[in-house]
């Protein structure tokens, strides 16, 4: 499995410095290869607007992929770029779709409080993202905050609110 994931990682890197170099049928393939690992991040930060965040992401990506100087950072450089646009989609949809008292589940609703979208949902977009990064994605609090671009004390302590959030959101 690891292994399986190296390589995954090596023809991503491959690609992209194919692509770099000017070879359009290895951009294509790199923004299909990266896709699935854009889909991971965005969806659940952005939810029912994933899909919006993960296109708007490879754009970002096919955009700036000149301005990669290292293709061995490709995959952390995507993944601050999914974050970037995953939050600002959610944000977008939380200005546009304000959560009416109807749709917020009564307490002790089991089948509502077991849905962990449901759960997510309640989160605002910047401690969702922070709980991806951290809890799904596995990065310590130093790469949390360097993706999210805010100092690692902020990063923290919205995690912390974000956890007791999500708790809190589960056990009603």
């Amino acid at each position: 499995m690891a292994e399986a994931t190296s390589d995954r990682r090596d023809k991503g890197v491959a690609l992209a410095r194919a692509a770099r170099a000017g070879d359009t049928l290895a951009l294509h393939e790199l923004l299909d290869h990266l896709n699935p690992y854009i889909a991971h991040i965005c969806t659940p930060i952005a939810l029912a607007d994933g899909p919006d965040a993960t296109q708007e992401a490879l754009l970002a990506v096919f955009r700036s992929l000149r301005s990669l100087k290292d293709p061995q950072a490709l995959y952390g450089w995507v993944r601050a770029i999914a974050v970037r646009e995953a939050v600002r989609i959610a944000q977008r949809a939380a200005r546009a779709r304000p959560a009416e008292l109807a749709d917020v589940p009564e307490r002790g609703d089991p089948q509502l409080a077991a849905d962990i979208d449901d759960v997510l949902a309640r989160l605002s977009p910047e401690h969702r993202a922070v709980l991806v990064l951290r809890d799904v994605e596995g990065l310590d609090e130093e790469a949390a905050a360097a993706a999210l671009r805010i100092p690692p004390g902020t990063a923290k302590s919205r995690l912390h609110r974000a956890r007791m959030s999500f708790r809190k959101a589960w056990s009603a």
